[in-house]
């Protein structure tokens, strides 16, 4: 497990753009279709003063992820969060480079509820171009960027920032522009997610991922997540898998939080340490509860 390795004398933005050129150039070598996302992919009209970026996101054509992941490997990435440990929705792999920082390769996309090979092609159709320090890339449409831009929003712990990406994509936008966005929400099956962002979630109580969503876009507990995790799951087989790792510690995180790749000790000591966490935060959510009847 690795910090981030970026060299200081390098400026952020000039690193990221050259990132995203180093990416693309691999997918361009081993023929994966991606398209770039969020963070300096955006277009102008999405960046306001202050908004910053720190890695750099692609969406591969679903089953091109591990192609283009391998490749990446052969480029000098190394892995740092894999598709199941990363978030509860499982989307992205993370891997780092020695110059280039962070990449998150997303197989879909949080909200998007459509299969997941349709959304893409749905989105890729859109594309269009955008030059990365003289390489070539597909971004998505405007339309799809903004959307990405309020979805990601939904599930931003960092509300101030939320906000201002929802002003920027949605509420600052015309009558045209909304009616647009409200049209592909519906073709990708997106409508609880962009509710939690924008309003109306509560419209959605009925949808199994109506919880999720709630959790992700208001706060809660783990014990919450995970609950909230199995009840949008679709099958049977999916809800017991998810069981069973809520049980399990999640040594990669483990390895992010202590710095340093965790011992038995310590993976032992955490898994009794999390069942512990996981009461106390339920106990200080039920005397808050109380505390306002």
């Amino acid at each position: 497990m690795v910090s981030s390795p970026v060299p200081v004398f390098v400026s952020e933005r000039a690193r990221l753009v050259l990132a995203h050129a180093a990416i693309q150039s691999v997918a361009d070598r081993c023929g994966a279709d991606v398209l770039h996302i969020k963070g300096y992919a955006l277009a102008p009209t999405l960046q306001y003063e202050g908004r910053v970026s720190t890695d750099v996101d692609v969406l591969v054509r679903p089953q091109q992820a591990q192609q283009l992941i391998t490749a990446l490997g052969a480029a000098g990435w190394r892995r740092y969060h894999g598709f199941e440990t990363g978030s509860p929705f499982e989307h992205a792999y993370t891997l780092v480079h020695e110059i280039w920082g962070f990449v998150d390769v997303h197989r879909h996309f949080p909200g998007v509820t459509i299969n997941r090979s349709d959304a893409f092609a749905r989105l890729w159709d859109g594309r269009v171009v955008q030059d990365f320090a003289g390489v070539a890339a597909a971004v998505p449409s405007l339309t799809a960027q903004r959307l990405i831009m309020v979805l990601h929003a939904a599930r931003l712990t960092d509300r101030a920032r939320a906000a201002r990406d929802v002003a920027a994509a949605w509420t600052g936008t015309s009558d045209d522009e909304q009616s647009a966005s409200r049209r592909l929400v519906a073709e990708l099956g997106a409508e609880v997610a962009f509710a939690a962002a924008v309003g109306g979630l509560e419209a959605y109580r009925d949808r199994p991922e109506y919880l999720l969503w709630k959790v992700q876009s208001r706060g809660g507990t783990r014990m919450e997540e995970w609950w909230a995790r199995v009840r949008a799951s679709e099958t049977f087989g999916e809800k017991v898998r998810l069981v069973v790792r809520a049980l399990l510690v999640n040594v990669e995180h483990l390895a992010v939080v202590l710095g340093h790749r965790p011992s038995a000790w310590e993976i032992a000591r955490e898994f009794f340490a999390r069942p512990a966490r996981g009461a106390r935060e339920e106990w200080r959510r039920w005397r808050r509860r109380r505390g306002r009847r």
